[in-house]
């Protein structure tokens, strides 16, 4: 099919890759004529493993291309919306301004029978809403809204190979021809068994704001849990294990730790108490303030527990902080735990020095009056307190006893519960978990 993706940030660029990957002929929009030059000379402008190989791969085959300008839609059968919604400044609420924004441009773009594929997070009411104007200029045209289900660090397989597709279409025979356009586009998918559910508009809109607020849920429990271990001397980590033995619960999201971050988990669950305060629901959502209350306290409590370590004063300690993006596998400081507890040290008093390997650019626009060091040994070398944050294959690896030969004090928090505690400790290291003794 002809595919049109609006939009081209770390949704849209993975979409369109992946969109050529399985056949179809694409066409990449973003206003950002930086961005769409990037893009179309074969670089990523984000860290996203097996995204630049695949861009590649595709652009040479002469099915993907990128363009500033909408007016190169035309002709797509099927265009997707891609856009960002951040979380407005000074509220919760999401921000449609770059939604409305899209769609306003596309409409002129649009032939009779087009299919236009919403596919970021909005707030319930925004597919209904959209479909209404669709109606007036083009009513030859028709409106579905499937949401992503991307992770950051597995963008390319959860859209190559999704646990499910979602559906959001309208009544009758629009409905219908929704439903034909986004099989056929995700055919190579549907063949090999991903599940497809076919849902209203709100439904859809919903299925994501759910499962992320599911998800927060989950983390911010075991995070409660793990404080309620702290002062009983329990272990949350064998706690964990036992309570997702049982299938009701499930293991997976019960990792104790500085709690979750990111452009999606903190930004959505907050949109959806905005919304459901508007529709009047606001107290079915009361429980995700605490949700957010929880996950947020984590990052003051690993001040709290790196001044323990170092004996009660940060004025004038040296922290190694291991991690600046919100989690590994990725180059994301949005919102990251690991970049504001170091924030927050320095405010302290400490003097901080930041390593992460793909994050640090980003990292260092956040919080230019932190230190930053590319090199792990560097890094770590006098340091009074080394403080795991993002879990990163090399700082799970990183060997006690050589890490033991360049700092100044063998002080180490664990803010993500993945070192042998047995093996540093025997290295002679003042070690400190998350929940555990």
């Amino acid at each position: 099919m002809r595919i049109s993706i609006i939009g081209c940030g770390y949704l849209g660029a993975v979409h369109a890759a992946c969109m050529a990957k399985l056949g179809h002929d694409v066409v990449g929009i973003d206003a950002d004529t930086w961005k769409i030059g990037e893009l179309q000379a074969g670089r990523v402008p984000f860290f996203e493993p097996g995204l630049p190989e695949l861009l590649n791969d595709v652009l040479a085959s002469g099915r993907l291309k990128f363009s500033p300008d909408i007016a190169d839609a035309k002709g797509a059968q099927v265009h997707f919306l891609c856009v960002g919604t951040p979380q407005r400044k000074g509220e919760y609420a999401a921000d449609l301004r770059h939604v409305d924004t899209a769609f306003a441009s596309l409409l002129d773009s649009l032939e009779p029978g087009n299919v236009v594929v919403g596919k970021s997070t909005v707030p319930v009411g925004t597919a209904a809403r959209l479909a209404e104007n669709l109606a007036e200029r083009h009513p030859d045209a028709v409106l579905a809204w499937n949401p992503e289900f991307l992770r950051e660090g597995f963008a390319v397989k959860d859209t190559l190979s999704p646990d499910r597709f979602v559906y959001g279409i309208p009544d009758g025979e629009p409905g219908v021809r929704a439903t034909a356009a986004l099989d056929e586009v995700y055919s190579t998918s549907l063949s090999l068994g991903t599940q497809r559910l076919v849902a209203d508009y709100a439904t859809a809109e919903l299925v994501k704001s759910a499962a992320n607020s599911f998800l927060a849920t989950k983390i911010s429990f075991i995070n409660a849990m793990a404080e309620v271990c702290e002062v009983t001397g329990a272990d949350v980590t064998v706690l964990a294990d036992a309570i997702g033995m049982d299938e009701r619960i499930g293991r997976k999201f019960l990792n104790a730790g500085i709690g979750f971050g990111g452009g999606c988990l903190p930004k959505d669950i907050r949109a959806f108490m905005a919304r459901a305060g508007e529709l009047g629901a606001d107290q079915a959502l009361t429980f995700l303030r605490e949700v957010d209350d929880i996950n947020v306290r984590r990052r003051m409590r690993a001040v709290e527990l790196t001044r323990g370590l170092l004996g009660g004063s940060l004025l004038g300690k040296h922290i190694t902080v291991l991690g600046a993006a919100f989690k590994p596998n990725s180059d994301d400081v949005r919102d990251s735990p690991a970049l504001n507890i170091a924030a927050q040290l320095q405010l302290q008093g400490a003097e901080v020095t930041v390593t992460d390997p793909q994050a640090i650019d980003g990292a260092r626009r956040r919080f230019p009056e932190l230190t930053y060091e590319h090199d792990l040994d560097c890094a770590i070398y006098d340091a009074d307190a080394v403080l795991l944050l993002t879990e990163w294959d090399q700082y799970r690896s990183l060997a006690p006893q050589h890490a033991a030969q360049l700092v100044r004090a063998k002080n180490v928090l664990d803010g993500r519960n993945t070192l042998d505690s047995l093996k540093w400790r025997a290295a002679g290291w003042n070690y400190k978990g998350i929940g555990r003794p």
